[in-house]
């Protein structure tokens, strides 16, 4: 284990490093300077601008003082935002990212179980349909749209939630049911599916000959097979949900790090922009590497074995 534990930390480091050589290279591809704005000041300023920024050296000697900002944890300071660095953005924006995250993640995975098991215990009934029929629309509509809709029915038509800050639970309503409605859909739809097929497992059928309560053999014998394939996809509903939080957070004027990503695209503020990236890819990347372990501690019939290979 503590090699496979070392073999992913190296596949981990390499990936982040092509992400970060991309995200460099499609920086300086632009073309122009994000000191376009600055046009209006003379040329003394205008050459320490791109000094104090590094922007007068070659690309290669940026490229080494960029990989050594991410080495050292110090991104640098902000173009666009007047005495702040992007390590104080990231501090002051991240936290309510990941909370918002967090949460959407937990809402999303346990009503999407849920829903799920009651689909497959009321296997084709009326139950079984209205949580499947809830599972497309989830699917179905877009997160930025679905924020859409919840403001204007919600916010503004009805005033039940407040919008535009992020100063109380209720704030967090609205934008964690537009983030939050597409995964438990997804989550909703391969729990009752792969539910129906443990059910039907010879275990399951001892279980029932022993008398034990359906939501017994349920959460007790079925539900951890059952959360396999949940766990397999959980990866790709964390990037999505990660990301997409950056736009709803702009939809929502949440004072997260979309605000700030946003809008460094926007001013093409190249120090934000590949911070931003590079922490981002590295927070997944390694929630990713703990999807892998939680998939090895669920399932103890997966082996590691000495070549490196899996069972």
């Amino acid at each position: 284990m503590l090699k496979y534990i070392l073999k992913r930390l190296l596949i981990m480091a390499v990936t982040l490093w092509i992400i970060v050589t991309l995200t460099f290279v499609l920086m300086v591809s632009i073309p122009g300077s994000p000191l376009n704005e600055e046009r209006g000041t003379n040329e003394t300023v205008q050459k320490n601008l791109e000094a104090h920024y590094n922007l007068d050296e070659p690309y290669h000697i940026q490229y080494l003082l960029y990989l050594k900002s991410i080495v050292t944890l110090d991104f640098g300071p902000s173009i666009k935002q007047p005495n702040q660095t992007v390590n104080d953005l990231l501090g002051r924006g991240f936290p309510i990212s990941f909370e918002l995250g967090i949460v959407t993640i937990l809402v999303a995975v346990f009503s999407g179980i849920i829903l799920g098991i009651i689909a497959a215990l009321k296997h084709n009934g009326v139950i079984d349909y209205m949580a499947m029929s809830i599972a497309v629309l989830g699917i179905s509509i877009p997160n930025f749209v679905l924020a859409t809709l919840l403001i204007q029915q919600l916010a503004v038509t009805y005033e039940i939630f407040p919008v535009a800050t992020w100063s109380s639970p209720a704030h967090m309503v609205l934008p964690i049911i537009a983030l939050a409605t597409g995964p438990m859909a997804i989550i909703a739809r391969l729990t009752r599916s792969t539910m129906l097929e443990v059910l039907t497992q010879d275990y399951i059928k001892m279980a029932r000959a022993k008398g034990l309560s359906p939501w017994k053999i349920v959460f007790k014998h079925a539900l951890k097979n059952a959360l396999m394939p949940v766990v397999t996809i959980m990866g790709t509903l964390l990037a999505g949900i990660l990301t997409g939080t950056f736009v709803i957070e702009k939809i929502f004027a949440i004072p997260g790090m979309g605000k700030y990503f946003v809008e460094s695209i926007n001013q093409r503020d190249y120090p934000v922009i590949m911070g931003t990236t590079v922490f981002y890819s590295a927070f997944l990347i390694f929630m990713l590497f703990l999807v892998d372990i939680a998939y090895g501690i669920l399932d103890p019939r997966i082996k590691i074995h000495k070549k490196g290979g899996e069972s």
